[in-house]
């Protein structure tokens, strides 16, 4: 049994990150730090928790040692505490943005700031784990991905692993729980609802994660918020130096890449409502459906992919990543498969 801690527990996806240490086999949840919440009763936040838990709220100051340390911290903030944190704990899983990119340029380019510690952003592992498993592994520090950029990047990696991939263009519809537990104009609910709002046409921040990570310059990607609280569907057309006419080769590039992976499933039927991915059936759970088509030209295959984004693109996503640190059983806590209807 190891202890773990969460700094940073009042959000959305602290929140599902809770839920999911509590019934954990392997791992006591020892401190959920939060200065806005600090001497709350947990269940105060998340009602859901209601009679699973009698935990408050401490301060990020009052954080003891522990085996394993999440930060669930604003974008911006982890960037600069990360020294304070690696001495309370050997293993950290960091959920914001500070350290998924290693080039220093890049959070100048993306993200209009100069990174305090860039020394540091080579020793953060990049946790996707159909990615980087073996890293993943022996790592002491890795970064989760962002939500959509996880949903473009196991959307378009059998077709990186199969084929030349020239560039992906890729559309991300997301729901509202994406833009955190903090409310703002965009999400008023009067604003919010009954909207489909395109709000990031170009420059996207996840974009540079998926260069970074598919090894390809041009990728281009935009984003709609949708009415639905939880769920991401990527659409992305990739074109290929091959011409793809025959959608068996499609099939054989998906099974080959996903075959043993435990929360990918091709989702890709000939008939039914049910024949391309969904986000609505994935809701709590840490699967991401991916299916595919060939374009009739032969220039792209049009891929599919959806998911939760608080789970597979933020907590369940971090909890993989800790089972396969310290060598757990892959699924453990993450078995849950969603609900149908929902």
């Amino acid at each position: 049994m190891i202890r773990a801690s969460i700094v940073g527990g009042a959000g959305y996806s602290a929140g599902e990150l809770i839920r999911l240490l509590l019934h954990h086999p392997d791992i006591e949840l020892t401190q959920i730090c939060s200065r806005s919440a600090q001497g709350r009763f947990v269940h105060s936040v998340n009602p859901n928790l209601r009679k699973i838990t009698a935990k408050k709220f401490s301060s990020p100051e009052d954080l003891q040692p522990c085996d394993v340390l999440f930060l669930c911290l604003p974008h911006g903030e982890a960037m600069h505490s990360l020294e304070r944190y690696a001495r309370l704990s050997p293993k950290i899983i960091d959920l914001s943005a500070d350290f998924r990119l290693r080039q220093r340029s890049d959070y100048s380019k993306w993200y209009g700031i100069e990174h305090p510690c860039s020394d540091l952003l080579s020793d953060f592992v990049y946790g996707i784990p159909e990615l980087n498993r073996s890293r993943i592994a022996a790592a002491n520090l890795v970064a989760c991905a962002g939500c959509n950029a996880t949903a473009v990047i196991l959307a378009a990696l059998p077709l990186i692993r199969n084929f030349t991939v020239k560039s992906i263009v890729a559309d991300v519809k997301v729901g509202s729980s994406e833009g955190g537990a903090r409310s703002g104009e965009a999400s008023h609910h009067p604003v919010r609802s009954g909207a489909v709002r395109s709000y990031r046409l170009t420059g996207h921040r996840h974009t540079a994660e998926i260069i970074q990570e598919l090894d390809i310059e041009s990728v281009y990607l935009s984003a709609t918020s949708i009415e639905m609280v939880r769920g991401t569907v990527a659409t992305c057309r990739i074109f290929t130096a091959e011409a793809i006419k025959d959608e068996k080769v499609l099939w054989r590039a998906f099974r080959e890449t996903y075959r043993d992976e435990k929360f990918v499933r091709v989702v890709k039927d000939a008939k039914g409502i049910h024949r391309l991915p969904e986000p609505k059936h994935l809701a709590g759970s840490n699967y991401c459906d991916v299916g595919f088509e060939a374009d009739p030209s032969g220039v792209c295959a049009v891929t599919v992919s959806a998911m939760d984004n608080l789970m597979k693109g933020a907590a369940g996503q971090a909890v993989q990543v800790c089972n396969i640190m310290h060598g757990f059983d892959e699924t453990a806590a993450l078995k849950f498969s969603g609900l149908f209807p929902a």
